[in-house]
This record gives C-alpha cells, sequence and structure tokens, in this order.
C-alpha cells in the first residue's frame, strides 16, 4: 500500500543539495528509499517546520534521491516547491512506521510534539553514541544535544535500529543509569556500498599506498598516521610508501590542516581528495596495500566492510564494533601505538608480505552483511511494533 511507511529523507535531501558525497548514515537513508520507497510517503524537515510529503510529491523526490544527477539542486529544489503547492496531503499518520535516519532533528523544539500529533509510530536509528562517550571528539554542546536525541528515541512509542550491538549495548547501559526504559530493538548490520573496481584499470599511483578513508576530524587520528609518514620519509626517502586521504576537512582538525598544508617532507607522497565518487573510490582502494583505520571511536565502520568487499586487507584500531563486524580478518592495534603503526606500514608495503597474504587468507569466507539481512531484521521489529 502506497503511503503505508513514511521517511525522513530531511539530512540526505540537504547533504546531496549542497554537493556533499554520501556518508554511511546517507547510505542508510538512501538503502531505505532504495527499499520502501514505492511504498512510503517522505518527511521533510527544516528547523521548526516539518511536512510529511503527498505520494506523489514523495515518489518524485525519491527519484530524485536515487537517481545522481550533475543538476541535483536545482531539480530537488524545483520538486520541493511543487510538494507545497495545495492541495496539501493529510499530516495524520495514524500509526504508521516512520524511519528517522539520522541523528539530527530531533532534538529540537516541537518535534515530540509532532510526532505525537501526526500519530505516527516512529523507529530511530541509533548509529552511535559517540557525542556522549567521546564528548571530546566532538564540537561543543554536542553531548547536551545527543543526550536530548537518546531521551527522544527512548522515550517514543515506536521502536530502535542499531547498527551494530555495540552500539545498542552502550545504550542499554546508558539508558539504565537513568533509569530509562529500552523500547523494541533490533541489531541490523550495514552493508557496504556496491563498489566495483574498473576492471584492468592501472593505479592511480605508481608506489605503493595506503587509503584513510572518512572525514578529517580528531577522532579519525589522522594526525598519528601523518606524523608516522613524516618518520618514513626521513627513513626511506623516495622509496616512502605513499598515503591517501579521502574525505573532506571536518572540523577542529587545524593540527592536521597544518600538516597537510605545511610540513615540507610530506609534500608527494601524502594525497588529500576533498571528495570522490563511488567508482573513483573503488579504483583507489582497489590497488592499496591496505586500508588504515586508527579512529578513536566508532559507532560501525563502513570504510572496513567497503574494503573487505573489494578483498583489500585493513589494519585498524582494536575497537569492539570492528571486532563485532570483521571478526578475526582484520589486523588489530591500539590507536596510540604509534610503532605498531610504523610497523604495520612497513609489513604491508613489501612485496611480496607475509602479513599482508596472511590476512589475504583470513579473508576468505568472510561473511558479508547485506540489505537483505538488514531489511529482515527490520521487519521483525515493525511485527513486534504492529
Amino acid at each position: 500500500m502506497q503511503g503505508d511507511i513514511l521517511i525522513d529523507i530531511s539530512r540526505l535531501l540537504s547533504r546531496l543539495a549542497q554537493g556533499h558525497q554520501p556518508t554511511g548514515v546517507d547510505r542508510v537513508c538512501l538503502a531505505y528509499c532504495a527499499h520502501w520507497g514505492g511504498r512510503a510517503q517522505a518527511v521533510v524537515q527544516r528547523g521548526s517546520w516539518r511536512r510529511i510529503l503527498s505520494p506523489r510529491a514523495s515518489q518524485e523526490l525519491f527519484a530524485i534521491l536515487r537517481t545522481p544527477h550533475p543538476d541535483f539542486r536545482r531539480r530537488a529544489r524545483h520538486a520541493m516547491a511543487r510538494a507545497l503547492l495545495p492541495p496539501w496531503p493529510s499530516q495524520d499518520a495514524a500509526g504508521r512506521p516512520a524511519f528517522y535516519l539520522g541523528h539530527a532533528g530531533m532534538e529540537a523544539p516541537g518535534f515530540v510534539d509532532w510526532i505525537r500529533a501526526t500519530r505516527q509510530r516512529p523507529v530511530y536509528f541509533i548509529h552511535d553514541l559517540i557525542p556522549v562517550t567521546h564528548a571530546e571528539y566532538c564540537r561543543a554542546g554536542e553531548r547536551n544535544a545527543h543526550e536530548r536525541r537518546l531521551q527522544v528515541m527512548l522515550q517514543a512509542p515506536g521502536g530502535l535500529i542499531s547498527n551494530s550491538r555495540t552500539t545498542l549495548e552502550t545504550l542499554a547501559a546508558w539508558a539504565g543509569h537513568r533509569q530509562l526504559r529500552m523500547p523494541p530493538a533490533v541489531v541490523a548490520s550495514l552493508a557496504p556500498a556496491p563498489l566495483l573496481a574498473p576492471p584492468q584499470a592501472p593505479p592511480p599511483i605508481e608506489a605503493p599506498y595506503f587509503v584513510v578513508l572518512g572525514t578529517i576530524e580528531p577522532r579519525k587520528n589522522h594526525l598519528l598516521l601523518l606524523n608516522l609518514w613524516r618518520e618514513l620519509v626521513g627513513q626511506l626517502g623516495t622509496a616512502v610508501p605513499h598515503l591517501v586521504l579521502i574525505g573532506r576537512r571536518g572540523w577542529e582538525c587545524e593540527n592536521v590542516v597544518d600538516m597537510l598544508e605545511r610540513c615540507e617532507p610530506l609534500r608527494g607522497c601524502v594525497h588529500e581528495i576533498a571528495a570522490c565518487d563511488d567508482r573513483t573510490l573503488a579504483h583507489y582502494l582497489h590497488h592499496a596495500r591496505a586500508l588504515l583505520f586508527p579512529s578513536f571511536a566508532e559507532g560501525f565502520g563502513m570504510p572496513l566492510v567497503e574494503a573487505l568487499l573489494l578483498g583489500i586487507p585493513v589494519v585498524a584500531s582494536a575497537l569492539p564494533v570492528f571486532q563485532e563486524i570483521a571478526g578475526s580478518v582484520p589486523d588489530y592495534l591500539s590507536p596510540i601505538d604509534g610503532p605498531g603503526w610504523m610497523r604495520a606500514v612497513q609489513d604491508y608495503a613489501n612485496a611480496p608480505s607475509l602479513r599482508r597474504d596472511a590476512q589475504l587468507q583470513r579473508m576468505q569466507g568472510f561473511p558479508m552483511p547485506t540489505w537483505d539481512a538488514h531489511f529482515a531484521q527490520v521487519e521483525q521489529l515493525l511485527e513486534r511494533l504492529g
């Protein structure tokens, strides 16, 4: 039945309109639009303004979101303008499940009252508790905002979807400490983007290289790698392997930017790519010696499974969530073990590399997460909610 499900597309619509490449949270929203778009209506929020769009306007926007186009901003703006013309659709959702797949917006004034007035049954996606557990890596004030979001999620007459058991257990501990009940919840692992490396395309860089994928921000620990690479240049000179940073510059990353812009030894061997499409990303990953993932905290870690999808080894921080989703396949290190990361880079840069070959062997038979399995878990939650 068309319109029996609601999907909040506000974050995805805003980010794509700004020209950003999809992040992990955006890919979740795209997957939900692809899976349920044919029977869903879109929810759009901006500040204190909120609207459930008509089925026709929703289908137009879902189609625009699912099909990348150079003129996305104009097409989306015109579609929204048409969506706001009368006659306006009913705002009574009458118990229909409504997926809120990003964290932003639910802490805003009036959000809970609007959910109640429209009689939705909200299903919230909890990606992480990083602003609460690791507030030092987030913008000032983000912890209080995220705690308000968590309270909304826990007190709503609906359910929760978590991307990992680790995230859900962290939320349950937070809720228990505050004597808040846990609503019905499922763990539904995220599938990687369908990355396909260009067939027989030559490596984008002639020298052996490593890839780091993600927004440049403090918790991603880029600074460790840049300092490590500075040491490697001193040891190896022109024989140093290269480092490719894929991701836009984020917040409070001035030390990393200083290294990228002013550290002379890194010139020529460290490459910064602010954004690239999936084909280019696959090309860089396909020829890399390994993906390096030295984060201090993650809710899931989409780059990890994207690398494993392409058969590329991973050297990652020893985080519980990484071990949950990838088992014993990657090489794990403490995010503050500089000498350990130095040895891993040197070992994996070698050709042949016994350490790299050992991980390739461990990778055989790795059970790749799928969206079919994800949505099977979500369907079970919807059945429990009734």
